[in-house]
């Protein structure tokens, strides 16, 4: 990875972290809630239930040095992080829509066909991970303010067979 997409590698470091359900809470998430705090949050978040794909993305984003949107809990919110891009590069923060709600997350890949896109994110199955997500379900891409345009769209691979999240929880 390159120097520039340092928020890929801090993401991926995540990859496998898991909320836990019930009483008990995923330590690592629960550290990322306490540093951010509902000033950065935008709500006062006590587990790792509520949805937290926003919070994974703020925590990598504060480790990196980037400012998160206000409110930077609701994926919505990621609309307006650094700056618009109009096609997935690698590295772009992608936002979703869904029913019920909205998802965000990093963008490693694309399919041959153009039609999905590979999402690093948390809470994509409760976990953090990459899946694979609809690309026409994308509403924004976005990045980092201060880091120069990207040039390198989001590389292509095989999705024969993939399964295709449609609720990112």
């Amino acid at each position: 990875m390159t120097e520039q997409l340092i928020w890929v590698d801090v993401a991926r470091k995540y990859i496998g972290t898991r909320e836990i359900k019930g009483p008990k809470h995923n330590p690592t998430i629960m550290g990322w809630i306490k540093r951010l705090g509902s000033k950065v949050l935008g709500i006062a978040v006590t587990d790792d239930e509520t949805p937290w794909c926003g919070t994974f993305m703020a925590a990598v984003m504060t480790e990196c040095g980037f400012v998160p949107p206000k409110v930077a809990v609701r994926a919505s919110s990621w609309d307006g992080f650094g700056v618009a891009v109009a096609k997935p590069y690698l590295g772009a923060v992608v936002r979703f829509q869904r029913p019920g709600g909205g998802h965000v997350g990093i963008i490693t890949g694309q399919s041959k066909d153009g039609k999905l896109l590979r999402v690093l994110g948390g809470n994509q199955s409760d976990m953090v991970n990459e899946t694979w997500i609809e690309r026409s379900r994308a509403v924004a891409y976005r990045w980092p303010a201060g880091v120069a345009a990207p040039t390198l769209l989001a590389p292509v691979m095989d999705a024969k067979g993939a399964k295709v999240s449609a609720n990112e929880a």
